[in-house]
């Protein structure tokens, strides 16, 4: 049987979520991504509409949890509590990408709650949520205490693709694609269109899709973005009229839970496209930014530099950051976490991989 013992671990420590404003979850137990800038550690809970801080702290962890409203300085469809099911985030310099699912949800049937004639019911209902259509990228600005998303930092603003009550501006462009159109009124863990994982370089941002996974392909979008006179940001028209680039990944049957730069390559976790459990890897797409036009990642290109160790209904891999203080290091955080990772209210323990 392998081993699967990481290089270190390190605890994070949050604020409890009734002393934090429009919050009504425990963020360390629904991590969704994680991005790091400098001595700042980015990590977003799906739960809500905003992103939170951690930097290190005196033992050698990290903590001094700051959360920051998206609603303070962007005016949310569905409002600063609305469920913004933040998916992706990425620093680039002293920017900050930022995305939501943009996937739809299925009701949930609950045993200890529902008789099996009203789980039937709420299992017919699928639920839009207009916050889960964000995408923007944020000015960092620097703080005493740490780098802080703001709306405005000099002449650097806040900007992002137009959110609307009824639609999606994203999608919109993406309903006639052969691929993911036919995917777009599925919901999420069912194969449906579902972001997990981005990342951003300049004006280029790639999506990693959770879902659809074609075949045995996983799915990454690549952007090119502009400000409009508006201010909102869109994609440029950059192959055959469309806005965006299309590229499908051997990933063995898995989806894509997030994303991290690596010098010229991009590094890809893996996981179920399903809510069950199963197994999880770290792949590297050598020479990404190198890909100009739609098409199969030829399979040499990629490669698994890490298998995530399984463990059936807790610690499911959600987050990835290149961590340098350990040569090929990798912090990856975890949703559903198993009860010895959380060794004290409010705190979580991740762990250093190092890649292989």
């Amino acid at each position: 049987m392998t081993e699967f013992t990481p290089h270190s671990t390190i605890t994070l420590s949050f604020r409890h979520f009734d002393d934090i404003e429009n919050v009504s979850a425990a963020i360390h137990e629904d991590i969704s991504s994680a991005a790091r800038c400098g001595s700042s550690l980015f990590v977003c809970c799906d739960e809500t509409a905003g992103v939170d801080r951690l930097t290190p702290t005196d033992d050698g962890n990290w903590g001094n949890h700051a959360h920051f409203n998206l609603g303070d300085f962007i005016d949310l469809p569905d409002g600063p509590d609305g469920e913004m099911d933040i998916e992706g985030l990425d620093c680039d310099g002293a920017w900050l990408w930022i995305t939501g699912s943009h996937s739809l949800k299925r009701g949930k049937y609950k045993p200890e709650k529902h008789d099996p004639e009203t789980g039937l019911a709420k299992m017919a209902k699928i639920k839009r949520d207009p916050n889960r259509y964000f995408l923007a990228r944020v000015p960092l600005a620097k703080r005493p205490d740490g780098m802080a998303p703001v709306g405005r930092d000099g002449d650097r603003r806040a900007a992002w693709i137009e959110l609307r009550k009824k639609s999606s501006k994203l999608l919109g462009w993406l309903e006639d694609d052969p691929h993911l159109g036919p995917t777009l009124s599925v919901p999420s863990k069912e194969n449906g269109f579902d972001i997990e994982g981005m990342v951003g370089r300049g004006n280029r941002v790639w999506l990693g899709l959770r879902g659809p996974v074609l075949r045995d392909q996983a799915v990454i979008l690549e952007f090119e973005m502009k400000v409009g006179k508006d201010g909102h940001l869109k994609p440029r028209k950059i192959e055959n009229g469309r806005r965006y680039r299309k590229h499908l990944v051997p990933a063995g049957g898995e989806g894509i839970r997030d994303l991290e730069v690596w010098g010229d390559d991009l590094l890809i976790l893996t996981g179920p496209v399903t809510a069950g459990d199963g197994r999880a890897d770290i792949l590297r797409w050598r020479g990404f930014m190198g890909a100009r036009r739609s098409g199969m990642v030829p399979p040499e290109q990629v490669e698994q530099v890490t298998e995530m160790p399984y463990r059936g209904p807790v610690d499911h891999p959600e987050g990835l950051v290149m961590w340098p203080e350990v040569d090929g290091g990798v912090l990856v955080l975890y949703d559903a976490p198993a009860k010895e990772r959380l060794p004290a209210p409010e705190t979580i323990i991740g762990d250093i991989w190092t890649l292989g």
